[in-house]
């Protein structure tokens, strides 16, 4: 359990939205799933882009990340002004310990995006809008409103059983396993590690097979052309989920400690919070595993030696939590107030785009980054502080992953790649980083 929110000193801060933007977006008399709200708060009178603002260069940002960061910090500070897609300005928060100050102080830089004052210059198509658009979630959620229902959500994450949690790993690595075990081929991203997570978590919620796998297609199709129908069938799911919970109460599972946890949350606010924890476990988990496998596949340190062992998956997770993260940047927090950070003024209404892949590689905290992580857990893959990955959360994405890599070497101990190392490609977006495609090939075996 975590304790409430202090209240705030007489600053004059506040953790609740601008009075111009605290309703949500009208009710939707179709029941299609509300969208993003993105009303631009008030502007600075001095402009909305910070003066020496750089455009990020993604082609470097995909091909060479950590020279990219290098030279940003040498020529910037640990706070640099960025325009993305050349027009939308943020803070690329690069050091470790302003983006601990940043995760830490949620009264300063807060949640709600529609605190930005800038969304007029954002495209609506925009590849970073399902993770920024404000939505009624408790993940945009601030001060006794995110407390409450963060309770929920962490208590509900908590109660899981562990052992039941890697079994129910298992079942679902062998399952898919045997699909591709007779081939002596497979592409571990699309037929492995991105079928995974939601298939696990969803079932873990309290849906049966068929429901995790239906939910499991459709988040497939949230960035693409279909979205809106993934989402809206997504959210159909949800509701009878819950609506099920209500009338059999006694169920054991997420949802049904969500529906009788003392926070009282209403149905809405379940089936939000439910489809918010959806976006943040598929597509990270799966590039962990999947670049968790990459490592094993390409690193000699991981290579099966003469008497039988290799390093640990728990090692080569960590190793890609400090190294090769999911999430390279996260967008993000939103200045409540005039501050300085990083010798930067920061203006009410800014955004701060956290700098997760960049922090871990910062010198001032692991001034030689290629001397491996060992056992050192500080990374901020899972970023930090309230609105961070509760540790809940954390430990049931890394008990999918480790289970993931290590049922596929137990039962395929000699895949290799089929492709040269050098020949693999990276998915890269803003918010995302992982092996597009990881083709191997094994001795076939016999499904379980």
């Amino acid at each position: 359990m975590t304790t409430p929110d202090p209240t705030p000193s007489s600053g004059g801060l506040s953790e609740d939205p601008p009075g111009d933007l605290s309703e949500d977006s009208p009710d939707d008399p179709s029941g299609d799933p509300p969208g993003p709200v993105f009303r631009s708060a008030p502007a600075p009178s001095d402009g909305v882009v910070p003066a020496g603002s750089v455009p990020l260069d993604y082609q470097r940002f995909r091909d060479e990340p950590l020279d990219l960061y290098r030279e940003l910090r040498r020529d910037h500070g640990p706070v640099v002004p960025v325009l993305l897609d050349g027009t939308i300005p943020v803070w690329a928060v690069l050091g470790y310990r302003e983006v601990v100050r940043v995760t830490t102080d949620s009264r300063l830089f807060a949640r709600d995006s529609r605190r930005w004052h800038s969304w007029h210059l954002v495209p609506p198509d925009w590849e970073s809008m399902t993770f920024v658009g404000y939505r009624p979630t408790m993940l945009f959620s601030e001060g006794a409103e995110h407390q409450r229902r963060a309770e929920a959500i962490w208590d509900g994450l908590g109660s899981v059983d562990q052992f039941e949690l890697r079994g129910q790993c298992e079942r679902v690595a062998d399952r898919l396993i045997d699909t591709f075990a007779g081939s002596g081929r497979a592409d571990l991203v699309a037929e492995y590690a991105s079928q995974i997570p939601l298939r696990v978590v969803t079932r873990l919620y309290g849906l049966d097979d068929t429901e995790s796998a239906a939910i499991q297609d459709d988040s497939l199709n949230l960035t693409g052309p279909d979205g809106a129908l993934a989402l809206r069938n997504m959210q159909t799911r949800t509701e009878a989920l819950v609506k099920r919970v209500r009338e059999n109460p006694d169920q054991v599972n997420v949802a049904a400690r969500l529906v009788a946890h003392p926070a009282g949350l209403t149905d809405d606010e379940i089936v939000n919070d439910l489809l918010g924890s959806v976006y943040a476990v598929q597509q990270p988990t799966s590039d962990l595993i999947a670049n968790a496998l990459r490592l094993m596949l390409t690193d000699e340190r991981f290579a099966i030696t003469l008497s039988g062992g290799r390093r640990s998956a728990g090692q080569a997770l960590n190793e890609v939590l400090w190294e090769d993260t999911p999430v390279p940047f996260w967008i993000g927090r939103w200045a409540a107030e005039d501050t300085m950070l990083g010798g930067r003024r920061i203006r009410k209404g800014d955004c701060l785009m956290l700098g997760l892949a960049a922090a871990n590689a910062d010198p001032d905290v692991r001034p030689d980054f290629h001397s491996g992580a060992g056992g050192n857990q500080a990374h901020m893959a899972f970023s930090h502080g309230k609105h961070g990955c509760p540790p809940a959360a954390r430990e049931i994405a890394e008990v999918i992953a480790a289970a993931a890599v290590e049922v596929l070497l137990d039962r395929l101990p000699d895949v290799t790649l089929s492709v040269a190392p050098d020949d693999l490609e990276w998915r890269v977006t803003l918010m995302m980083r992982g092996v597009a495609a990881l083709p191997v090939r094994f001795t076939p075996a016999h499904p379980h």
